[in-house]
């Protein structure tokens, strides 16, 4: 097969947590390069945390479709639509409803909801987007294997799978069982062969979703999270595929069973040749959870901000280390971008600078990226700034739209201003501290703030 990668374009660097390096990109099949990478659960209004994901995937897909093509490209990022939470969300919401027509109306609403939010933060659609309900003969057809192959097995109506079945298990979270065991919350049931045994399968309580089950189970049931990313994975992208990416939260043991699923079905080495994980999010120092009060949604934020501020506030940070969501951060992100506006020529090159795709390629080195977006500010780089803020997403007109409902207004013309201030100084000259006070004072209610400055000397600036 022919490399469809673009030429004078630097090597693209990943780091791979199942080997724990930085490794040089080569797809398995160039003319194709394909990534899976879980997407929501739609019960409610994704939070700023989720959209961290959502965010760095979307520009490592940009640089694939950049340095392969777009069409040599297979982004798949799916929706899970059955679940507990949605469950429990549905019947509250809807209690008047059959459960299932409650959930229906639940995720579709709240689908909805996750795309106008990741429209308003530039985010690409992706090439499928699929539900988990739509493959459940998929999920059916793998465990059917799993069970054949004796790497599962059918109790009480549930399927298991024997993780003692796979001698190597734990390879991509890199701890031993003992240990995996002791920081999960494993599900104790007397069916299980094994403590680590996970279910593929369980049967449904009377009013939930339910389907055929697999195996000669007689009742009605519904699949297990981690066969659900395995099935949709398969039918869309293949036995194996290049990247597979998500929170660092799910590596154990959403995709640990993901990698156990699928390698055993197929009968293969490996699932995704790369795993990429995002750091944790943190809110002003602090864990963001409800009962700490600053557990926040995108569409909250997105109410005070425009999308492309949270989108450059989530990217100052590189994708693998934790990042802390703060409102001055937020703010430094607004200021940044209106300076990169202002000095972008409108004539911009179609194409990002040669060294900030340098910085992207080395494993979506953003902080790297953005210093590089600096330097074209402050140097010759105008044109290819504007470019570049193309490539990675941002659009002036919603921040412009922003800039211009805060912009403070004043209610004294600046020249009169200069005046008041002339008074001032003179005053200041005479040390007539009162007057000088009270010339600060009258100018601070018409909307100018003063600001005295070391060297003796006095700015103003519209009052915010």
């Amino acid at each position: 097969m022919s490399d469809t990668r673009a030429t004078g374009l630097p090597e693209l660097k990943l780091y791979n947590t199942l080997t724990r390096t930085k490794e040089s990109f080569t797809p398995l099949d160039p003319a194709l390069v394909r990534m899976y990478v879980c997407g929501p659960t739609v019960y409610d209004f994704a939070h700023i945390g989720n959209a961290r994901p959502v965010i760095v995937f979307d520009l490592l897909y940009r640089m694939l479709r950049h340095v392969y093509g777009a069409d040599h490209v297979k982004y798949v990022r799916n929706i899970t639509d059955v679940d507990d939470k949605i469950n429990a969300r549905a019947a509250s919401e809807h209690p008047g409803l059959d459960l299932n027509e409650a959930i229906a109306k639940v995720t579709f609403a709240t689908e909805a909801q996750f795309h106008d939010d990741l429209e308003a933060i530039g985010v690409l659609h992706p090439d499928v987007e699929p539900r988990a309900t739509e493959h459940i003969a998929e999920m059916r057809a793998l465990i059917e294997r799993l069970v054949a192959s004796g790497n599962a097995y059918v109790a009480e109506d549930h399927v298991l799978f024997s993780v003692p079945s796979m001698p190597d298990y734990g390879q991509l979270s890199h701890r031993p069982l003992d240990e995996m065991l002791a920081g999960a919350r494993v599900d104790v049931a007397p069916y299980k062969r094994d403590a680590m045994d996970f279910v593929l399968w369980k049967p449904s309580k009377r009013g939930e979703p339910g389907w055929p089950s697999p195996s000669g189970i007689t009742v009605n049931g519904r699949p297990g999270w981690h066969i659900e990313c395995s099935a949709m994975s398969w039918k869309h992208l293949g036995e194996t595929f290049d990247i597979h990416g998500g929170g660092i939260d799910l590596v154990f043991p959403h995709h640990e069973n993901e990698v156990a699923q699928s390698r055993c079905a197929f009968h293969a080495n490996i699932m995704a040749k790369v795993w990429m994980h995002n750091g944790f999010l943190q809110v002003e120092g602090e864990k963001m959870s409800k009962s700490a009060g600053n557990f926040i949604t995108i569409r909250q934020l997105l109410a005070d901000w425009p999308g492309d501020v949270l989108r450059l506030n989530m990217l100052r940070t590189h994708y693998r280390q934790p990042i802390d969501w703060t409102l001055k951060g937020l703010e430094e992100s607004a200021k940044t971008l209106e300076q990169w506006f202002d000095a972008a020529a409108p004539d911009a090159y179609p194409r990002p600078a040669a060294t900030v795709l340098e910085a992207l390629a080395d494993d979506l080195n953003t902080p790297k990226a953005i210093a590089e977006m600096h330097a074209l500010k402050d140097h010759a780089g105008k044109k290819a700034l504007g470019g570049t803020l193309a490539f990675l997403g941002f659009s002036d007109g919603p921040l412009r739209a922003w800039a211009a409902e805060r912009a403070p207004t004043l209610e004294i013309a600046p020249e009169d201003v200069e005046a008041r201030l002339a008074e001032r100084i003179e005053a200041r000259r005479n040390r007539d501290w009162a007057t000088s006070d009270r010339i600060r004072d009258e100018l601070l209610a018409q909307g100018v703030a003063l600001k005295d400055n070391k060297d003796g000397t006095t700015t103003w600036e519209p009052k915010r």
